[in-house]
């Protein structure tokens, strides 16, 4: 029998089911029918030995004979083929290529740009390319793996791929690597071609949603003319689009949706999608529903969030939020993301499937700024994870005034998505059915893989960046065209009538109830009523003050509780093997705190971490390498030494212990990890949030979060947080970058009682401020400049006292018995600096010089400080001593405040570095002679003069050298206190 008669034997119903499963998945089939189909797909001659044979619906069977044999003899049937009719093996597989190219670069050719500027063809679809004909297309090929129903003609084939990928929605799914994901996307797009029809009432309120939206910015633009209201005109399909993915959410599990948006559309969105009231809108344009000075200073209207119970269609209700937004775009993704991953845990939503997350962007912004990048990794990671977020980029096609070939490089915005294998559409905005049905593909794909998913809306911005603008200065054709353009409503109204789904009178009634809803709204937003008053967006945070007048907090623990804690971090389980310096650095923790000394700042910092788990909060740490701390100190995940499993002691204190620490170590990132931290940390007060700089100096990578939120958010939105920011501080040679965490910069965000700045400088205080964050009635940002070299210095550990009996000191005054009426000089400072002077202050047995350290520098502390000064009143020299340059650190800050409270006649002086561009030197020999110079100036010690000439002639023979200071003054600079512990 020859090969060809032994293939027609073959199971043709099997061959076609392999085919086909290798096109969706090559590596899913056996390897030889891998590598036959491979040379089919590359066009290669067959080598011989091989055979094809046709099954007469358009399937090709291609092997070696023995391989053929083999899976002969698994299957269930051998009758022979009927006689050849079908298409020729070439055609067969050029259909399925078609099919294939379609789903992956259909959306080259899509008709998605409102404007009309679409490719309408493409050399990779062209027919030439999968040796396929126009004498071809009347061929039977049966269906070539497309899903939708056709005649079996090549002809309608094409025209169905058309249909479904190259109309008004545009898909990229091909790059995908989940087989289930992008069958599930096909077999929901392919069927209904891509659009099921809507039914009349559907259409009727698919066009009263986008009418209703055009209606409000007409509306707003001719009773407020001037006014900025960032129109959505353009882009009125949002509205639907919005309201459609909450809707069909809430069919599928979600009970509340997190909003993120930048201002173009908002207030719209605002209006119609989370219900907000037209009046309450309308009174913040009419200026009658003033903020109260009480409620800090407010924010444009285009910038407020909102939050609100919503009825959908199926009878529930959906919590809807939108966090309110800085002009810094794309800033509010990661706090989003915070602020849902937070929610979850409230609700105990471990599937992700109840809180849903949906992000809207600008196009220009998407693209442009880093801040997005990382918020799509953290996406992906375990610890940040949301179970996807729904992206709609609200594509303008412009930027400010610039365009996108100028902007980005990519055709499309959403190209940086592809990093995270995210389904994108691609859809016209002057089609809202399309839109509608790309929002119930966006909410159905995300509850059922919990992934990302992507909406790129295509439209155009009516107006310029705002109404003020004027787009025909920069962008003069496209405002032309944009001019004659017929608006979505238009559009959609004509078809309606063209489908007989409405007429002129319905379109009527539906604009008379559009406005005499506004015109109602106006006459109320007139008055200032309760019901105008935002709605509060957590009740969680209704216990907490929003003005403190006590900002005092019992923090003290007794003996027993931190007994508890370090007798808990001791019980490793049987099988578990820890290192053994850190097992031995455990026990040390539990003699210290048993001998009642030398706390120090690792031990200190786990008492405040033990004592909250074990009083019931909850506490969330991230970072770069704070599982075991930039230096080694904390230590609070131990691994394995065996199997390198992670365990921590802080989460297995007592038996069947109820809240937990989860510390894990972020990617190296810091904007996009702290707004998440933020966002986090204001979704829960309960819960103590703690992120730390690798070294303090990379938080400036994080500056645009801590100036529109951290310090600013309270005051524009009135939402409190108690993020704590640890960040380590502190000149020890180690050059620019790992000297200085900026703290002149947050001492310049400083008002109205917004964020507390702190310089700890021992174990007890650390302790204290981190359980006051909990432990008050109210909530702010913390700052903490921690050390560096301090971890470990014997100086400064803690006694148990300041612990079971101490409080959070303001400032501390001098620890030695001076005798204040002789004391004629007084230096304040702040961090490491005092136990440099301490040191230096007992080797030279100076008695008339008072050290005392502010703790806390903002809220400042004034009585205190007062306080403190009083008990020096022979002093006539007040002095401010920082490590930092003058122009940086708290001399700027300090200074008009210490003169202020200066008694007469006590002048004020400062001591520090000179004024300088970097942070620090880069060499460790500068530094010391300028710490030896800081000592000096401060403690008034005169570098000893050379006791003869010859001396001096010998000490200044190197002659780039400078003069050696005073060999107790060297032996001070080697010190452990003044080395970094990297």
């Amino acid at each position: 029998m020859d090969r060809l008669d032994f293939v027609t034997r073959v199971n043709p119903e099997y061959v076609d089911r392999v085919y086909e499963q290798y096109l969706r998945d090559p590596r899913s089939v056996d390897e030889s029918w891998q590598q036959t189909f491979a040379a089919m797909d590359s066009g290669a001659p067959m080598p011989a030995g091989y055979f094809h044979a046709n099954n007469g619906n358009g399937k090709v069977a291609t092997g070696t004979q023995d391989a053929t044999i083999r899976i002969a003899s698994e299957m269930s049937a051998h009758e022979p083929l009927p006689e050849f009719t079908g298409p020729m093996p070439q055609l067969t597989i050029g259909v399925h290529k078609l099919v294939h190219a379609y789903r992956e670069l259909g959306h080259l050719v899509g008709n998605i740009d409102p404007l009309g500027h679409n490719r309408t063809s493409h050399q990779l679809l062209e027919l030439s390319q999968f040796n396929i004909s126009e004498a071809d297309l009347n061929r039977t090929v049966g269906s070539g793996g497309f899903l939708g129903p056709i005649d079996g003609t090549l002809r309608d084939l094409l025209a169905k791929l058309q249909a479904t990928y190259c109309r008004q929605i545009g898909v990229e799914f091909q790059n995908i690597s989940d087989k289930a994901q992008r069958e599930w996307l096909a077999q929901q797009m392919e069927p209904v071609l891509n659009r099921p029809k809507l039914s009349q009432e559907q259409a009727r309120a698919v066009l009263f949603q986008v009418l209703a939206a055009e209606e409000f910015e007409q509306f707003l633009r001719l009773k407020f003319k001037g006014a900025k209201t960032f129109s959505l005109e353009g882009a009125e399909s949002l509205i639907p689009l919005l309201n459609t993915i909450v809707d069909e959410g809430a069919t599928v599990g979600a009970e509340e949706v997190c909003f993120g948006m930048p201002h173009r559309g908002r207030l719209s969105v605002l209006a119609h999608v989370l219900n907000k009231p037209y009046e309450v809108i309308l009174s913040e344009f009419k200026y009658t529903n003033v903020q109260q000075a009480w409620e800090g200073d407010g924010d444009v209207k285009y910038h407020l969030g909102y939050a609100n119970d919503r009825s959908v269609s199926n009878g529930k209700n959906v919590h809807l939020s939108l966090s309110p937004n800085p002009s810094h775009l794309e800033l509010v993704n990661p706090v989003v993301e915070g602020i849902v991953r937070c929610k979850q845990k409230i609700r105990g939503d471990k599937d992700h499937s109840k809180v849903v997350p949906i992000l809207l962007h600008g196009d220009a912004a998407f693209t442009g700024q880093g801040i997005v990048f990382e918020t799509l990794n953290l996406s992906e990671l375990p610890f940040w994870r949301t179970g996807g977020t729904i992206h709609v980029i609200v594509n303008n096609q412009i930027g400010f005034t610039t365009p996108p070939h100028e902007g980005r490089f990519t055709p499309y915005p959403t190209d940086v998505a592809k990093m995270i294998q995210a389904p994108i559409f691609h859809v016209n905005g002057d089609d809202p059915e399309a839109v509608v049905w790309a929002g119930k593909l966006a909410i159905a794909f995300r509850q059922k893989f919990k992934c990302d998913v992507f909406i790129d809306l295509w439209c155009y911005r009516r107006w310029g960046h705002n109404e003020t603008d004027e787009p025909m200065f920069t962008q003069p054709k496209m405002y032309k065209q944009i001019r004659d353009h017929k608006t979505t409503r238009q559009l959609y109204s004509q078809k309606l009538v063209a489908d007989s789904y409405a007429d002129q009178k319905v379109l009527d009634d539906m604009k008379s109830v559009a406005r005499e809803r506004l015109e109602s709204s106006l006459k109320l937003a007139e008055e200032v009523r309760p019901r105008q008053k935002s709605a509060t967006f957590n009740p969680l945070w209704k216990t907490m003050v929003r003005i403190p007048t006590d900002w005092s907090a019992n923090t003290k623990v007794t003996r027993d509780v931190l007994a508890k804690v370090a007798e808990g971090i001791n019980k490793f389980p049987a099988i578990f093997n820890p290192h053994p310096k850190l097992a031995e650095l455990m026990k040390k923790r539990l003699d210290a705190v048993k001998a009642g000394k030398g706390i120090d700042w690792g031990c200190g910092e786990m008492l405040a971490m033990g004592s909250l788990l074990l009083e019931g909060t909850p506490i969330r740490f991230t970072g770069q390498d704070v599982q075991r701390g930039t230096f080694s100190h904390r230590q609070a995940v131990l691994f394995d030494q065996e199997t390198g499993e992670p365990y921590t002691p802080l989460n297995f204190m007592v038996p069947d212990q109820k809240t937990h620490l989860t510390i894990q170590n972020s990617m190296l990132s810091e904007m996009a990890v702290l707004g998440f931290e933020y966002g986090f940390a204001s979704a829960d007060p309960r819960n103590l949030v703690i992120w730390e700089a690798q070294f303090g100096d990379f938080v400036n990578g994080t500056q645009p979060i801590i100036d529109q939120f951290i310090s600013a958010a309270e005051s524009k939105w009135q939402l409190m947080n108690g993020l704590v920011m640890m960040l380590p501080h502190g000149f020890e040679g180690q050059g620019p970058e790992h000297s200085n965490a900026y703290l002149e910069r947050f001492l310049s965000l400083c008002a109205e009682n917004n964020i507390q700045v702190a310089v700890p400088s021992n174990p007890a205080q650390v302790f204290h401020l981190l359980r006051r964050q909990i432990h008050r009635k109210f909530r702010k940002p913390l700052v903490l400049m921690m050390p560096k070299s301090l971890l470990r210095a014997e100086i400064a550990t803690s006694k148990i006292e300041e612990f079971t009996d101490g409080v959070m000191q303001l400032v501390i005054d001098d620890p030695v018995a001076l005798d204040r009426e002789k004391v004629r000089r007084v230096l304040f400072c702040s961090g490491k600096v005092f136990y440099t002077l301490s040191e230096a202050r007992e080797k030279e047995g100076i008695k008339d010089t008072a050290l005392v350290r502010v703790e806390q520098l903002y809220p400042f502390p004034k009585k205190e400080i007062q306080a403190v000064l009083a008990k020096y009143r022979n002093a006539r020299d007040v002095t401010w001593v920082q490590e930092e340059p003058k122009n940086k650190g708290a001399w700027s800050y300090m200074e008009p405040r210490l003169r202020e409270l200066l008694p007469d006649p006590a002048t004020l002086h400062y001591v520090g570095r000179e004024e300088s561009a970097s942070p620090a030197t880069g060499s460790t020999k500068v530094h010391g002679n300028e710490e030896l110079e800081l000592i000096q100036q401060a403690l008034e010690i005169a570098p000893k003069a050379p006791a003869t000439p010859v001396q001096a002639a010998a000490a200044a023979a190197p002659a780039a050298q400078p003069a050696s200071p005073p060999a107790r003054l060297q032996a001070m600079a080697s010190s452990p206190v003044t080395q970094q512990m990297m």
